[in-house]
């Protein structure tokens, strides 16, 4: 199917200076090597088991590693990208290879050729590939054990919100517009920082350094594109209305899209009902998958889970149950809920709403690939887009100069739906900069647009 192109190039690892090339180059096969370590691991601990089934397993265990160890070497070689076969998951290998058929007629269906954007998706829907035609491993998640340990070491910025938000939760609903004004920008800000836990990007990152991410406070200085304002004139003509979050990261970043969802329920009276939107398969390595989301709610409530060494005062603790204690209320009234049944298992077909956000497509396609998608999103007052691969998404991941219009980045897309981006910037597509802004933040930190300290925080409106 023919696809929206932006009108400027794309993002690839053939611009040697580019993030892109960097991620080719050292990010992927880093992470990738991850998970051999991850089965490595696991496989040992299954090699002193008699059991056929266990023996089985690690038998289909060492062929992953044989397989993942292949795909490290295509990266690194610049291999052409193959057709993805047929696996038993929700048939997308013909949307991906007609796309590598037409990158072929070009010449571009390399790794180091490809559009960064495809390269990538393309990474990890192959990588799901090898574990789904497995009968041991079909359901492994190999990012699991990643995204709990670096979720448990956020316990002090967890519980620092969980505080601050139960005083705003005690308080009631406010009345006061001015008040309100301050409480949503507040919270908006939070979400939009809560996007540095990234971990297809911290590859190198302590957990103690993940805890400083946590904790910056950044200011206004550092919001490059800054949209909030044009946000709360959206909010402030709500009244019990829908939102919709695309998700991004799960853990702390997941954490920070609930507070901001509780917050809206609980205190204000722009919206009675959150719609979290999932990906069904592991996706750039911490992206919210339906079991994440279970997960993170059944953590907030077992008081065990945060180790003793975060020292949570009893204040602390008692603030993170009652919220996790709110939060299943708004699940069972359904003023919470996913996009898909919160029972899919890896690999089921979540049909249109879901299967969409895992196939190469930027969002300008929307409207003519995911017309049902679309619908979904269209009975929402705003529909909230986390973090960079979102981002990248809205805006074709092109080379588009910083101040271009963000509507016209937006493509087919723009005017579709009531829009908010909030995007701590981790790759080089960045668009709507004020007149002198890249020049003034290229002096302050040339690694401005890949390292996540500066975000843009972008709003477009739907069209009568």
């Amino acid at each position: 199917m023919p696809h929206w192109v932006p009108p400027v190039p794309l993002c690839s690892a053939s611009q040697k200076e580019s993030f892109a090339y960097e991620s080719t180059v050292k990010r992927w096969p880093v992470i990738l090597t991850g998970i051999v370590d991850e089965l490595s691991r696991l496989n040992g601990e299954l090699s002193s088991s008699q059991e056929a089934q266990a023996q089985d397993k690690v038998k289909e265990g060492k062929q992953l590693i044989h397989d993942i160890g292949g795909l490290i070497y295509e990266m690194r070689h610049d291999r052409e990208l193959t057709p993805l076969e047929a696996t038993g998951l929700p048939d997308d290998s013909a949307v991906y290879n007609d796309e590598l058929q037409q990158l072929a007629d070009k010449g571009h269906n390399k790794w180091f050729t490809a559009p960064w954007l495809f390269a990538e998706c393309y990474l990890y829907r192959r990588l799901r590939g090898l574990f789904a035609v497995t009968q041991h491993w079909n359901l492994f998640d190999p990012f699991a054990s990643q995204k709990l340990s670096t979720w448990r070491s956020s316990a002090t910025g967890a519980a620092a919100l969980a505080v601050s938000l139960q005083k705003l939760v005690d308080g009631g609903r406010v009345s006061d517009e001015q008040q309100l004004k301050l409480d949503l920008l507040s919270m908006l800000e939070v979400d939009l920082w809560g996007n540095a836990t990234d971990l297809s990007l911290l590859t190198s990152l302590t957990h103690e350094e993940i805890q400083q991410l946590q904790s910056v406070e950044r200011g206004q200085h550092f919001v490059l594109r800054n949209d909030f304002d044009r946000a709360w004139q959206h909010f402030k003509g709500l009244k019990g209305g829908r939102l919709d979050i695309v998700l991004d990261n799960s853990g702390f970043e997941l954490y920070t899209d609930m507070v901001l969802a509780d917050w809206l329920v609980s205190c204000s009276p722009y919206i009675s009902e959150v719609v979290f939107h999932p990906k069904l398969i592991p996706w750039f390595v911490s992206d919210v998958q339906p079991h994440d989301f279970l997960i993170l709610l059944d953590t907030l409530a077992d008081p065990s889970f945060f180790p003793s060494s975060a020292n949570l005062s009893d204040a602390d603790r008692s603030a993170l149950a009652s919220l996790a204690a709110r939060w299943k209320s708004h699940v069972d009234k359904g003023s919470f809920r996913l996009s898909v049944p919160a029972s899919l298992k890896m690999g089921d077909g979540g049909g249109e709403l879901a299967d969409f956000w895992t196939c190469p497509h930027g969002f300008a396609d929307l409207p003519a690939v995911a017309p049902v998608l679309l619908a979904e999103l269209q009975k929402s007052q705003l529909v909230i887009f986390k973090g960079d691969l979102n981002y990248r998404k809205l805006v074709g991941d092109a080379w588009w100069p910083t101040t271009a219009s963000f509507d016209e980045a937006l493509g087919p897309l723009r005017g579709k739906i009531d829009l908010l981006s909030l995007r701590t910037c981790k790759a080089d597509t960045v668009v709507g900069l004020p007149e002198g802004t890249e020049e003034r933040v290229e002096k302050e930190d040339p690694k401005w647009r890949v390292n996540g300290k500066y975000a843009v925080v972008s709003f477009s409106a739907r069209e009568a």
